[in-house]
């Protein structure tokens, strides 16, 4: 019954995800971003991005997207903290089977990540609302591939923090901590993403609900 439930929010987040991706595509395509580039959605992006206030010059916030980079740098080094777990389990033990199940599905969770930045790097959906400074041209925009980063792999670590730590005494204030950083982590990128101008809201909200499916995905697999 766990594992069918799981399976219908993958099936119900993975729905959204083309549901949202169809809608940016067809819906409301106007000529609202730079070089006369086309977004859909393109009203309630353009209200959206319309609350916040940019640096004149640039179009976007530089404190803020500096603050999401440097969140993003930090999860590649969790990326890495995780791969080094597994590929000691897999030097220890010689044997791949012996390796956590867990880990495993984390490595082919980011796979699918990375997989699925190069598909929407190819098969463009929308284009930045600016033009990014030391830039010639529009870049790929959806879905934020910062948003999906962070809930990847900060939700990842939540759930493996508690595997690997439970057994372990004294460690609930631990397991308590982190997972409280992976959620104030994650709420700091995706809100720093959407505020510092460099993505629409469409491409915020994909973000959530890919990465989301993503996710659902990995916690059936990883049985955590």
């Amino acid at each position: 019954m766990k594992s069918a439930k799981k399976i219908l929010i993958f099936i119900l987040f993975l729905l959204f995800s083309i549901a949202i991706t169809i809608a940016v595509l067809t819906v409301d395509v106007a000529a609202i971003g730079p070089n006369g580039s086309e977004v859909g959605l393109s009203t309630i992006n353009n209200r959206f991005r319309g609350l916040f206030s940019f640096e004149s010059g640039l179009g976007y916030s530089k404190f803020w997207y500096n603050i999401t980079q440097l969140i993003g740098y930090f999860c590649l080094l969790v990326c890495v903290f995780w791969g080094c777990i597994g590929l000691y389990q897999l030097i220890k033990e010689k044997n791949i089977n012996k390796v956590d199940k867990s880990l495993i599905a984390t490595g082919v969770l980011y796979v699918l990540t990375i997989i699925m930045y190069f598909v929407f790097e190819k098969c463009i959906v929308n284009y930045r609302p600016v033009i990014m400074e030391g830039e010639t041209e529009v870049e790929a925009s959806f879905p934020s591939s910062h948003t999906v980063l962070v809930i990847v792999v900060m939700g990842s670590t939540f759930f493996l923090v508690k595997y690997f730590l439970k057994e372990k005494e004294n460690m609930k204030n631990v397991i308590l901590l982190v997972r409280i950083l992976c959620v104030v982590i994650t709420l700091v990128m995706v809100v720093g993403r959407l505020i510092c101008g460099v993505h629409w809201f469409s491409d915020i909200i994909s973000g959530i609900l890919i990465s989301a499916t993503l996710l659902s995905l990995y916690s059936f697999f990883a049985d955590v």
